[in-house]
């Protein structure tokens, strides 16, 4: 995470008022990053699954239990990863340079952190807008892409009239001009927080619903198996 942060800072460094794309393919970049990054997780959970099955089934914990503590650990964990990461490559950037404004930037990416953590642990747990056609639109809001972008598009460029756009030295739109023609502006900061805090809970309910179902179907098994040799041994 530190290597990428100060690659990423070291490839976007210091960019002026005047590099709007260039800040917005910084944040494309980032999600990217951000969001397959947890992907390692896959295999140790998927380890933990079988071991979880066999632990649940002998009575050594409840499977509430671990989904509580597995969501726990990863908090501190998620939030030193995005405190490495969105250090060098926020101020290496030339960033929006307020506290405020940093904060803001280390929430967002502690929360696609978790969130992407939250899918692995959810997915795993199952394995064994305006163009597009109108059937499909709610996948624009399913999207784990779309809220954190645009909250650290409102981050960067809301606020302070900030020029956004520059024509032959003249400034022909501010950033809350060009936030206002995508449908964004102040009050979608702290709404994408929260979807973003919802998409979390939703994937760790999910996560526990099924664990707790295929440790059920365990011990069922377990109890057939355990029936089976005692009428054989009969």
């Amino acid at each position: 995470m530190l290597v990428a942060g100060l690659a990423l800072g070291s490839i976007f460094y210091d960019l002026g008022e005047d590099k709007v794309a260039e800040r917005v393919g910084l944040f494309a970049f980032l999600l990217t990053f951000l969001l397959s990054s947890t992907t390692e997780a896959l295999p140790i959970f998927l380890q933990e699954r079988e071991i979880l099955a066999k632990e649940t089934s002998s009575g050594a914990y409840r499977v509430s239990s671990y989904a509580v503590a597995n969501a726990l650990v990863f908090l501190p964990f998620q939030l030193a990863l995005a405190v490495v990461f969105a250090a060098p490559v926020y101020w290496l950037a030339g960033l929006r340079r307020t506290a405020a404004a940093f904060g803001y930037f280390l929430l967002v990416a502690w929360l696609i952190l978790y969130t992407a953590n939250s899918v692995v642990v959810g997915g795993a747990g199952l394995r064994g807008g305006s163009a597009m056609p109108g059937c499909w639109v709610f996948m624009h809001y399913l999207s784990l892409f779309k809220w954190p972008f645009e909250a650290l598009l409102v981050n960067e460029f809301a606020g302070g009239g900030r020029c956004a756009v520059r024509l032959l030295g003249a400034c022909v739109a501010t950033g809350d001009e060009v936030l206002r023609r995508e449908g964004l502006g102040e009050e979608c900061r702290w709404r994408n927080v929260g979807v973003m805090v919802a998409f979390m809970a939703v994937y760790r309910v999910l996560g526990y619903a099924v664990l707790r179902v295929r440790c059920k179907c365990s011990r069922a098994r377990g109890g057939m198996a355990n029936s089976k040799a005692a009428s054989v041994i009969d």
